[in-house]
């Protein structure tokens, strides 16, 4: 089996459970600027993505000069929800025996840097990263320029580097940046539509994920 000496995690769906917290967020938002309300798929669908292509693909109808007011409304609700927010169950206990076994890790997150930063804060997991990456800071997924970014900062080359994300814009990221992937199908995104990207393993629990990782790295 391929080993690999770098994990990149994405954050919200993968390693947080926040994907309904996001999801309410959009439509909330949608709702106070009178705009059309995305179905829960839709906004579901745009997790990962910077916020201003995901606030565009969730509701294409929005006008320029509304986006600002969007962006206040969507942390106003996001925000009322976000010291709620918990890891999966297994999350902590992972990161701490990959690190104990000596993988590198890294996080390549739709957040902006300020959001990451405060999730980092609050979670206690800054020690686990060598690196972290987010849209607000280059090209947002699925564009690979996180991942090539971080395997540059830590002289890992891509082929070395495996991608962990619940969207097929993280597993595009991975494609496009010559990177493997595994896809986690508790997140944003479902089953058939992670199946549009390649990936060299599909799970469905922390626990499959867990069993997946720890035979790919040192």
């Amino acid at each position: 089996m391929r080993r690999f000496r770098l994990v990149v995690f994405d954050w919200d769906g993968t390693l947080i459970d926040s994907t309904a917290a996001i999801v309410h967020a959009l439509r909330a938002a949608s709702a106070d600027l009178g705009l059309p309300v995305p179905s829960r798929e839709r906004a579901s669908h745009v997790i990962g993505l910077g916020l201003f292509d995901a606030i565009r693909t969730a509701v294409p109808s929005i006008e320029h000069e509304q986006l600002p007011e969007f962006v206040v409304r969507y942390r106003h609700h996001y925000f009322a929800l976000d010291g709620l927010l918990e890891p999966f169950e297994g999350i902590p206990q992972l990161l701490d025996e990959l690190g104990e076994v000596g993988a590198w890790l890294a996080v390549a997150t739709g957040k902006s840097r300020a959001g990451l930063d405060r999730a980092l804060e609050r979670t206690g997991w800054t020690r686990h990263f060598r690196a972290t990456r987010c849209a607000d800071e280059g090209a947002p997924k699925p564009d690979p320029w996180m991942l090539a970014d971080i395997c540059d900062e830590l002289g890992v080359e891509p082929e070395l580097a495996l991608m962990v994300g619940d969207t097929t814009h993280d597993l595009g990221m991975a494609r496009a940046a010559g990177a493997g992937a595994i896809a986690v199908t508790y997140g944003a995104h479902p089953r058939r539509e992670l199946q549009a990207e390649p990936s060299l393993a599909m799970v469905d629990s922390i626990a499959e994920l867990r069993e997946s990782l720890i035979a790919r790295v040192p």
